[in-house]
Parts: structure tokens; sequence; C-alpha cells
């Protein structure tokens, strides 16, 4: 397994990205300013986008893994990377999700506890509903880590 920083060519990965954000011009407004690391373990599994929030905080953007390899660890060994590379820049990292109880779990078991709530985010934000597992993303919920 390998991770590589990618400093070019972000856009070459918007099929992964939008998995976890499925509205472009979301992604458009954080992923040239921000970090990017894909990792891959033979060919590609996972990417990430994290931005600086302020001198103390980042903000984990956006995390995800193609479909037919979830479940496998792939997304967590990136968030113990990433915590790793920035617990020197940033005293915490942050990350907001919709409200179902399977992505804050997994964010839960990566060290994240659950921070604060911004109202109607998604339904704000976004030009058509968000679902995930079945449920209509409406609040933000995020979670924060000390790195």
């Amino acid at each position: 397994m390998r991770i590589e920083k990618i400093t070019k060519n972000k856009k070459q990965y918007l099929d992964l990205l939008l998995l976890a954000d499925e509205q472009e011009d979301m992604i458009d407004r954080y992923l040239e300013t921000g970090d990017m690391f894909a990792l891959y373990n033979d060919d590609l599994k996972t990417v990430c986008v994290v931005v600086a929030i302020d001198k103390e905080s980042c903000e984990l953007k956006n995390i995800a893994t193609y479909t037919k390899y979830q479940g496998k660890g792939y997304a967590k060994a990136l968030i113990n990377y990433i915590s790793e590379y920035y617990k020197n820049s940033y005293k915490t990292m942050l990350v907001g999700t919709g409200e179902t109880p399977a992505i804050l779990s997994f964010y839960e078991n990566c060290g994240f506890e659950k921070s604060h709530c911004i109202k109607n985010f998604f339904t704000d934000n976004y030009d058509h509903p968000m679902f995930e597992d079945g449920i209509q993303l409406i609040d933000m919920i995020y979670l924060k880590k000390k790195l």
C-alpha cells in the first residue's frame, strides 16, 4: 500500500470524489486549495482532500473509496496517514457528514467525536435532495479529532 500527495490534475479523480460529495460545484469550492492524497494498493482505492481552517484546525472535506473496495480498511488507513501527516501542523482535524449511523460510526472508529451541527446545511447548499443509506441528509454533523 502506498499513499501519494496529488498536486496536479486533481480533477482526474472527480469520479471518486463524487462518491462522497455528489455535486461538482461543491467539490470545486475546496479541491484546488486543499491537499489531496491518494491511496493505492496495486491500483487506486481511496482519495481524500484536506483544507486548512485556521492555524489550529484542518478539515477533511472529502474521503471516498471505490465501492468495490469499501469495507477493506483503505479509508481508515488514509485517515490514519493524514492524521499523522498533519499532527505537527494542526491541533484538531474536523470532518462534516450527514446524520447516518454507519458513517458516524466509521468516523468515531477513526478517533473522531461529535463536535457540532450546522442546521439545514444539505438542503441550503445542494441543488437536489441528498440521501445516504436511504436517509435524507439535512443537517451537517461535525466531528473532531485531536491530532
